[in-house]
């Protein structure tokens, strides 16, 4: 198994001196040395064929002994030193001091085909920054965020990636719901990749300690790696970079809201800032379109992180990452500037997004008012995201009054669409039929256009939750079923179309489904 090391990282930025591995605060360094855990007895359970390809690996290297070793922590590359970041970050809306790669190791970093990766293990040991943690990840968590990451890439989302999940042969204690009744479960590791697993909390923590040396130099080492087409770094650099994380952040958060992709925990040390989904911990799909809806236990009773507030959020956070780098530029204007810039951004880009999404390719002035309506009725009575806009592409203007026949596999419980419901829906359907004559996209162009934002197949909870019980099982297929059906989401796969489907009722309440605690 040969790889094309290239480590950036622990090369170019200070390391934290102390080599022990015991929980501490770490000055004036932006990573610690740390060597992964020795697993039990480690078992590949499953490789993704397209990321092997990026890394320059092969699918008879994903079956050797090497492989197993290196990607469940078992033993180290030749001439690498793996290491766990140092950062901080608001946590529902607090500060809370240093944070770091609590469950995180990153192995290395390789080149292929002009290409740079971060290879990183979840779940492998522990860390400095484990706090009163064990390091390790179970296979509940371990196969959504393995699932749920390719899935995203796919869809089209901007997102970290996963090359393997593996059993650790290890069990681990966890208390699911935060609740006292804690229980063993099966140990797992999911390795991570992506150009850099940098977030908002590597700078802000330096920021909050005033240590303005090593903070310049992680944002030279971040712009020279990661932004270079930006120029040498210099004041007006930060503010470019400031600038395209803003516009990348905004991106990934809109592409969220397309797909009804809901975070659950969007601290500031849980966005990259790459502008790439990352941290796939309470995560959820919505399936009943509800704006305040959030899969988060912890966030149960605030809702702080729900579905309709995720664009504000992003701007909370890119206002801590401001902060962070006035520490830098020493002028508040620029930053300033570019912040007050989000919302009328966002408001564009959300209006584009769902003009997209509706079939609406010519801008009109009150597409947002047949949007704002559309919402409206969306939450009128439990109505499926994913199908409701799927579907809609089958629409005929000529047919307005057919509207609620052609959606009506997206609706929950039929009962609740009385005669008032049926009304204020009839309407829309009347409005965005005559809005849909204004356009001169052919019936048949424009179902095409919509179903390829629209897609038909997304990660659903209970899907995962299907996944996790037969894994724990030891049955593995449906993983790989999941993973095949989710490489091709806008395609129709008439022999997966069961999963084009409401979730069932025995998945409305259960734990794994529904919501999710931060173990998750």
């Amino acid at each position: 198994m040969q790889l094309n090391i290239k480590d950036r990282f622990n090369k170019e930025l200070p390391a934290d001196p102390i080599l022990e591995n015991t929980r501490r605060q770490v000055e004036k360094a932006c990573f610690s040395y740390v060597t992964p855990k020795q697993t039990a007895k480690p078992e590949l359970l499953h490789v993704s064929p397209e990321m092997l390809i990026n890394l320059g690996l092969t699918e008879e290297d994903a079956k050797s002994e090497d492989f197993l070793n290196v990607f469940t922590g078992n033993s180290v590359l030749p001439n690498t030193k793996p290491y766990a970041m140092c950062y901080g970050g608001h946590q529902f809306g607090n500060w809370a001091g240093q944070l770091g790669d609590g469950r995180a190791i990153n192995l290395t970093e390789i080149e292929h085909n002009n290409k740079h990766w971060a290879i990183q293990l979840k779940g492998a040991g522990e860390t400095p920054y484990s706090r009163t943690a064990d390091g390790l990840a179970v296979l509940r968590s371990s196969v959504r965020e393995y699932l749920c990451s390719e899935a995203m890439y796919h869809l089209g989302v901007p997102t970290t990636r996963a090359l393997s999940l593996s059993l650790s042969g290890d069990n681990v204690l966890r208390d699911m719901l935060y609740d006292g009744n804690a229980a063993y479960e099966k140990g797992a590791i999911v390795c991570r990749v992506a150009p850099s697993f940098l977030r908002f909390g590597n700078y802000q923590l330096l920021a909050a300690r005033q240590d303005k040396e090593t903070l310049k130099t992680l944002v030279d080492y971040t712009i020279n790696n990661h932004f270079s087409h930006l120029g040498n770094p210099s004041k007006d650099t930060y503010l470019q970079f400031f600038e395209t994380v803003v516009n990348d952040t905004l991106k990934m958060i809109v592409d969220w809201q397309r797909v009804g992709f809901v975070h659950g925990v969007m601290n500031t040390d849980n966005l990259s800032i790459l502008g790439q989904t990352i941290d796939y911990g309470p995560y959820g799909w919505l399936e009943g379109y509800d704006n305040n809806w959030t899969p988060n236990t912890t966030d149960r009773q605030h809702k702080r992180y729900r579905f309709g507030a995720q664009l504000d959020v992003g701007l909370w956070n890119l206002l801590q990452l401001a902060n962070a780098l006035l520490l830098l530029i020493e002028e508040a204007e620029g930053l300033e500037i570019i912040l007050n810039s989000y919302r009328e951004k966002a408001a564009t880009q959300y209006l584009e997004m769902m003009r997209n999404k509706l079939g609406l390719f010519n801008a009109e002035e009150n597409d947002a008012q047949l949007i704002s309506d559309l919402e409206e009725a969306l939450q009128l009575t439990e109505t499926d995201m994913t199908i409701f806009f799927r579907n809609l592409s089958r629409f005929s203007a000529k047919k307005p009054s057919e509207g609620l026949e052609v959606t009506t596999d997206a609706f929950y419980v039929l009962d609740e669409v009385t005669s008032t419901v049926e009304q204020q829906w009839n309407t829309w359907f009347e409005t965005y039929a005559k809005r849909l004559q204004n356009e001169t996209l052919s019936f048949e162009d424009r179902k095409v256009a919509m179903d390829k934002v629209n897609p038909k197949y997304v990660l659903r909870n209970y899907m995962s939750q299907l996944a996790i019980d037969d894994a724990n099982k030891g049955d593995y297929k449906l993983i790989d079923d999941l993973f095949n059906l989710l490489k091709k989401p806008y395609d129709e796969q008439p022999e997966n179309e069961k999963w084009f489907a409401k979730r069932p009722d025995w998945a409305r309440n259960k734990v794994g489904c529904s919501m999710l605690s931060c173990s998750s």
